[in-house]
């Protein structure tokens, strides 16, 4: 990504993170609702028996709007945890990367990616709880009036802690996640300009960007599981946390259940953190051209 200081990394992860809240929102709510789904009685179907079939469910039980419960949550907290996520990688490369070298080694570049999971997760774990209980409503009576209903009655239940339900299971699919995120959009960009100190194409960012998603959740998918059914469990129901979060859906459901939801993540994971990178580059530039003329040319 250049030669850049973690303020910068900042602002354009704020414009990277806008951008992949926007496109990817619906394909996260259908991910929450298959991931936890009451698992069925014998005899019985799923709720939800495909991706397709939440899909079709949500259109006519709740209109489009449904794609887009909980969007305020991240919406409001994205641009400042895409942000910090950004410029922890940022600061990352100042801690484990070398500065007498524009190519770094592919260890380098996953020490400072999960270096910038540990960074976001104290802000990544209430947005993810509240936004996780309002994608799971459906129709009739709801629980949650909004994300402010929801930090309200979660602190009346539980304080504090509540709140922030989930942080071990967010750090534990943040860190190797955002390990392999940042190191996989280095990687395929510096294969696509056979590692010379170029700008990549704007194809090649949306492929770069895209493909580090994609294998961004291949890795984080399995605690991302976990911590969507902690944070949207009633109180007490698990009371040593993520181990017997993990115990029940093995003895229950099995290995597989760890990539429930997988369909539409991998759906969403393309799109959406093509546009993520696009907006961070496209930040990169407004913050470099600064004061010239042309800002319309989008030739990374």
């Amino acid at each position: 990504m250049g030669d850049m200081s973690p303020w910068d990394y900042f602002v354009c992860g704020g414009f990277g993170g806008i951008s992949t809240v926007l496109v990817g929102h619906p394909l996260d709510t259908i991910k929450v609702r298959l991931q936890t789904m009451p698992v069925p009685k014998l005899g019985e179907l799923p709720h939800y028996t495909s991706t397709l079939d939440c899909f079709n469910k949500i259109i006519k039980n709740e209109g489009p709007v449904g794609f887009y419960k909980g969007m305020g949550a991240p919406l409001l907290g994205v641009s400042p945890i895409f942000a910090l996520s950004f410029m922890g990688f940022g600061v990352g490369k100042t801690l484990f990367c070398p500065v007498d070298t524009s190519q770094h080694t592919y260890l380098q570049y996953f020490m400072a990616g999960a270096f910038s999971g540990i960074f976001t997760t104290a802000v990544m774990t209430p947005g993810e709880r509240i936004k996780c209980l309002l994608q799971v409503q459906e129709g009739g009576t709801k629980a949650y009036n909004g994300p402010l209903d929801v930090v309200k009655k979660l602190y009346k239940q539980g304080g504090i802690t509540s709140i922030f339900r989930g942080f071990g299971a967010t750090l534990l699919r943040d860190v190797p996640a955002s390990g392999v995120y940042f190191l996989t959009y280095e990687a395929v960009q510096n294969y696509i300009t056979n590692n010379k100190d170029q700008q990549p194409s704007i194809l090649g960012t949306i492929f770069s960007g895209g493909t580090a998603g994609v294998v961004n959740w291949l890795v984080g998918m399995p605690p991302d599981v976990l911590k969507s059914r902690l944070q949207t469990a009633p109180e007490g129901r698990y009371p040593n946390g993520l181990r017997d979060v993990f115990r029940e859906l093995i003895k229950t459901e099995g290995p597989l259940a760890l990539y429930k939801g997988i369909t539409p993540v991998l759906l969403r994971a393309f799109p959406a953190n093509a546009a993520c990178f696009l907006g961070f580059e496209l930040g990169k530039k407004l913050i470099i051209r600064v004061g010239a003329d042309d800002l319309t040319t989008f030739d990374f």
